[in-house]
């Protein structure tokens, strides 16, 4: 190919793309993002009060179950079929929370059940999470052990 002729196929490409684009509207956007996830955020506050004002649970231990309820909500919305829709109306504001993170294991899990708990269940539930686990328990480990030798060493 030539470097006229490859020029107008990439003019072609570029345009085609273009007239099946979705257009969206970036700042209808924006602001669903923004109030999903600030709403989302300001649940999981109250339950940090409500827990801490109530319950006295205090330190880790409240923020232990303010994250299981938070994640609890986000699958349980996800296997009622809530969450999916959050998620079309909301975009980036209903993934970024923790709840996001609970439905992105637990919809390819419900997705693949048909095929049986093994190969189906189990194994797909980690498809889109599990670099984010693998990544952030090996992150952990390493910064576990420089502390460690930090405080052994000095």
């Amino acid at each position: 190919m030539t470097g006229k002729n490859k020029e107008n196929y990439n003019e072609n490409y570029i345009n085609y793309v273009k007239s099946i684009s979705v257009k969206t509207n970036e700042k209808r956007t924006l602001f669903r993002a923004f109030w999903v996830g600030g709403l989302i955020c300001v649940i999981g506050q109250s339950l940090r009060l409500l827990l801490e004002k109530v319950f006295f649970i205090t330190g880790d231990e409240l923020a232990g179950y303010v994250s299981m309820i938070l994640i609890f909500i986000g699958s349980f919305l996800t296997g009622l079929g809530v969450y999916d829709r959050i998620g079309k109306y909301a975009g980036g504001g209903s993934i970024v929370p923790i709840t996001g993170f609970a439905n992105s294991v637990v919809s390819p899990a419900m997705e693949f059940k048909s095929e049986g708990f093994i190969y189906g269940l189990a194994a797909k539930m980690f498809t889109i999470a599990g670099p984010i686990i693998v990544f952030g328990v090996a992150s952990s480990v390493v910064v576990g052990l420089v502390y460690y030798f930090i405080y052994w060493v000095f």
